[in-house]
């Protein structure tokens, strides 16, 4: 019997297949989207769309492209909302094993999965973001692009091309500056002891001078409403919301996000925010912090809901 004329696969062959490539689907709908939620449920139409689809050739082919127009559709469509979003919006943390493991090192390399990373994708638009995620992280050949986007191969090489120009300064300090094994967990070690110290000095030495530090409350959670920038405003920010939180019991550890340690902060055992950090030439460049409580939901204990004073309080009218 011929190839055409046979019977497809069956429904648990199509799920064992499914299960497979489930890693780098969700890979890629979470870099597109910085939502675990909404990239599960990418994920999941997929798998719907999968179980009836009928003549595939590659089952790989076939669901990653599929995986990548639902998420440039959702991302089409979350533009509105991010617009409207109060405060600065930044990705959902990711928790990932420690140290995180990298079976396919090419698609799932850590500094591609950093908040650093997902931070910078958000310069491009939904296609651009497509294709520039297929061929930088996951080696994509431009004719598969081209398949997944329908579009010609020299449409894909040009929006490759302008997104690397979007993001090339940037993306240059994020790949440049990964420190050696274990550096990167002693600088992030070094910058809890100095919260707990309560060492303003201690933490401008971890900083660079034009260092930011970016907060995502999402209105449901205080939160400095704009980017703070400069070591000496950025420490004295730190260690100011030290010191208010000490009523609550604040404590901190590192942990493993997005690939890299940050830091985990709870309160009564439950999670307050995270904090994930850029690196650039052995010092922080950048700090992010997530207290959003629904991005908080995946990434350690349930959230703390009774919002206790965070940076927000800490800044100061700054």
């Amino acid at each position: 019997m011929s190839e055409i004329e046979r019977e497809g696969p069956t429904g648990e062959e199509r799920a064992a297949d499914f299960e497979r490539l489930r890693p780098r689907l969700f890979g890629i709908a979470y870099r597109m989207l910085g939502a675990v939620e909404d990239a599960e449920d990418v994920v999941q139409e997929a798998y719907l769309r999968w179980h009836d689809a009928r003549g595939v050739q590659s089952a790989e082919g076939w669901l990653v492209a599929v995986v990548t127009r639902l998420a440039i559709d959702r991302l089409r469509r979350a533009e509105t909302e991010r617009a409207a979003y109060v405060g600065s919006w930044l990705p959902e943390p990711l928790a990932t094993p420690a140290p995180f493991p990298l079976p396919d090192r090419r698609a799932e390399l850590a500094s591609d999965l950093s908040m650093a990373f997902l931070v910078l994708l958000e310069r491009l638009a939904p296609e651009e973001r497509a294709a520039f995620l297929l061929r930088e992280a996951f080696g994509a050949e431009y004719a598969e692009i081209a398949r997944v986007l329908e579009r010609s191969e020299a449409a894909c090489r040009q929006m490759v091309h302008r997104a690397r120009e979007r993001v090339r300064d940037a993306r240059r300090r994020v790949a440049d500056s990964v420190p050696p094994p274990g550096e990167r967990e002693r600088l992030v070690e070094r910058f809890v002891a100095a919260l707990a110290a309560e060492d303003e000095a201690g933490m401008l030495a971890l900083f660079t001078d034009d260092v930011i530090w970016v907060s995502d409350g999402g209105g449901k959670a205080p939160a400095v409403p704009r980017v703070v920038s400069g070591a000496d405003r950025v420490a004295k920010l730190a260690v100011g919301y030290e010191r208010m939180g000490r009523e609550y019991g604040v404590t901190h550890e590192v942990a493993w996000i997005n690939g890299e340690p940050a830091v985990l902060t709870l309160v009564a055992g439950r999670t307050a925010f995270t904090t994930s950090f850029a690196v650039d030439g052995g010092r922080i460049s950048a700090v992010y912090r997530v207290l959003n409580p629904d991005k908080l939901r995946r990434v350690g204990p349930p959230p703390y809901l009774e919002s206790p004073p965070v940076d927000g309080d800490a800044a100061g009218g700054r």
